[in-house]
């Protein structure tokens, strides 16, 4: 029961938002300034220009490496002190193993500025208590250590000289090495604690020093809000504001405060965010580093999570965790480079871009800036034209940005349609640029999805569809190991025939289409009869079970195919699927998959 208890204590501190966000979820739609809590400001326009940043998280983690009294902890590897409730005074011996001689300030910020990233945010304090910083409020620092050095001091010496902004993470309530801080109930009794007499004693005087004997700092990067009302938190922004006004603060500050907004880990929204957004991805599963996880991201995948992100207007803070060395491990140094090279030859379409006006095509995506809109083309349509809706301005030029090759491009009315190679520049991501005159709308909501024979598959995310009657969208979280959160978005609560998701699609092409539904279902809502209606057929299915929903386990889905449409004439249609009669939520619906069917005669 406690680790249960302790579960919804992370979650309820790690997704604060949540709840707001579904709100707009709901509402369908692009997050409007007017009633956002992180506004876009001058002070903000950096961090919105940089797009891509490198988080670290080290500390005496670190020398663990995922590993107590021979047991393999697996997920992230810095909450070892709690998942394996090691004692204060055993865990505080690891200070005195703690000598990084290979660390390098210098060479971990060349790394970042050749991977592209603008800015650094590295673990000032995380939950165990322990300082990587020279503070003078608690002995329980690094130099207390052999290494006896400042790293962060020397982080900010190079990032100067680099033009890198340098931030600091900082966890202001949960604190398992002090008596007051929040946590750490096997050593300390919850009930006796005084949070107020944590934060002046400790969180608050450290965050003085590190606003103070640093340098100019981008940002201070909180996590884990509690033991503060809006009042008191607000008061620590202002007395953090008085000593560096131009540092951001992250939203993870609580109570919907902070210059920018920051999601669950590992979790990006479901539609563009037009106010300043952040998400966070680790290089493997864990944050801290973990000597038996090699899941790295390829830097394909990195390539993509950034452009996905950055097309809905967000950044990407990409973590590593050294090793207890001062190393980092050559897969991330590897894969960063790589994903520089990329942008050093793309970066246009990245830097300084807003979201993209266009919703996810099969294709990709787009991003914008003044009289250029660009394609982020991941995927070549089989025949090679290149169809792009929603464009209502003047286009005057179509060409490839690796090369500067001019592309033969046809526009008719609002849909441009590109002539592509047979071979694109890039495997990852090939950037189009496409010069315009005129103010491009925004379609990135409204415009119909469109599904062309030209792509193996087709995918209608139900974020582009409309809910009627009680029917919700809304973000869905689970786990895989401990702290590897997953984040997906479903339409939910379809229990009666006036609940419904509406989707208007164009069909590109006459021909057949299998429809496929991906949903999860708990078996006690397993066996109900659904109706998928496309252009006035009806098809009939019953759900299948998936198993039953637990935010700690992994969440399964099933790609159930439902039905074979023929569609006679290129065109707008609906789809639309509800529950055919009263009864339990149908399923939690992921996306429609739509398959064109091939014959060959």
């Amino acid at each position: 029961m406690k680790n249960l208890k302790q579960l919804f204590l992370i979650l309820a501190i790690l997704f604060p938002i949540g709840t707001y966000i579904n709100a707009q979820y709901k509402a369908k739609g692009i997050i409007d300034k007017t009633t956002s809590k992180q506004q876009e400001t001058p002070k903000t326009q950096w961090f919105q220009n940089a797009k891509f940043g490198l988080f670290i998280h080290w500390g005496l983690y670190s020398i663990l490496g995922g590993e107590w009294n021979g047991k393999r902890y697996y997920g992230s590897s810095e909450w070892i002190m709690n998942r394996a409730k090691i004692p204060v005074v055993e865990y505080s011996k690891l200070a005195q193993q703690f000598n990084p001689v290979k660390f390098n300030a210098a060479e971990w910020v060349k790394i970042a500025k050749e991977a592209g990233m603008k800015y650094i945010v590295i673990t000032a304090k995380h939950h165990d208590g322990f300082a990587m910083f020279d503070s003078k409020v608690s002995d329980f620092n690094i130099m207390h250590t052999p290494f006896h050095r400042d790293p962060l001091k020397e982080l900010s010496v190079a990032c100067q000289k680099n033009n890198i902004k340098l931030g600091f993470y900082y966890s202001q309530f949960l604190d398992w090495h002090e008596p007051n801080g929040g946590g750490n109930d096997w050593d300390f009794v919850e009930k006796n604690k005084d949070y107020k007499s944590y934060y002046q004693s400790k969180s608050i005087p450290q965050i003085k020093e590190l606003l103070s004997n640093y340098g100019p700092l981008g940002l201070i990067w909180f996590d884990m809000p509690g033991g503060l009302s809006k009042e008191e938190t607000q008061a620590l922004i202002d007395t953090a504001r008085r000593l560096q006004p131009n540092c951001l603060f992250s939203s993870r500050v609580g109570h919907g405060l902070g210059d920018f907004l920051d999601f669950g880990d590992s979790e990006v929204p479901a539609t563009v965010i037009k106010e300043p957004w952040e998400a966070i991805f680790t290089h493997n599963d864990s944050w801290g580093y973990l000597k038996f996880d090699f899941n790295f991201k390829t830097p394909s995948e990195i390539i993509r999570l950034l452009t996905n992100i950055v097309s809905k207007g967000g950044n990407l803070m990409l973590n590593v965790g050294p090793k207890a060395d001062g190393t980092i491990p050559e897969e991330s140094i590897k894969c960063l480079l790589s994903v520089g090279k990329w942008l050093k030859i793309n970066g246009k379409a990245i830097y300084g871009t807003t979201y993209g006006p266009i919703a996810p095509q099969p294709w990709g995506v787009t991003t914008l800036k003044p009289d250029k809109l660009f394609l982020h083309v991941m995927l070549r349509p089989k025949n090679g034209d290149l169809i792009v809706p929603g464009v209502n301005v003047k286009v005057k030029k179509v060409w490839f940005l690796s090369n500067m090759k001019s592309l033969n491009w046809k526009q008719n009315q609002q849909m441009l349609k590109v002539k592509l190679p047979l071979v694109l520049p890039d495997d990852a991501n090939s950037v189009i640029v496409v010069e315009y005159t005129g103010k491009i709308s925004d379609s990135y909501i409204d415009a119909p999805s469109v599904i062309s024979p030209q792509f193996n598959e087709c995918n209608l995310d139900v974020i582009k569809a409309k809910p009627t009657g009680n029917t919700k969208i809304e973000p869905i979280t689970y786990s895989f190991y401990f702290g590897v959160w997953k984040h997906t978005t479903c339409a939910t609560m379809m229990q009666s025939p006036s609940d419904s998701l509406i989707y208007n699609v164009e069909f590109a092409e006459p021909g057949d289409y299998k429809i496929i539904l991906e949903y999860s279902c708990p078996i006690e809502n397993s066996k109900q009869e659904g109706l998928l209606q496309v252009g006035g057929q009806k098809f009939y299915f019953e759900t299948l079970s998936t198993g039953n929903y637990d935010v700690s386990r992994p969440l399964m889905f099933i790609q159930q195919s439902v039905a074979m449409i023929t569609v006679r004439k290129a065109g707008l249609q609906t789809i639309k699927i509800s529950p055919v009669n009263e009864g339990k939520e149908l399923f939690k619906l992921r996306r429609i998959i739509v398959k064109p069917v091939e014959y060959k005669f």
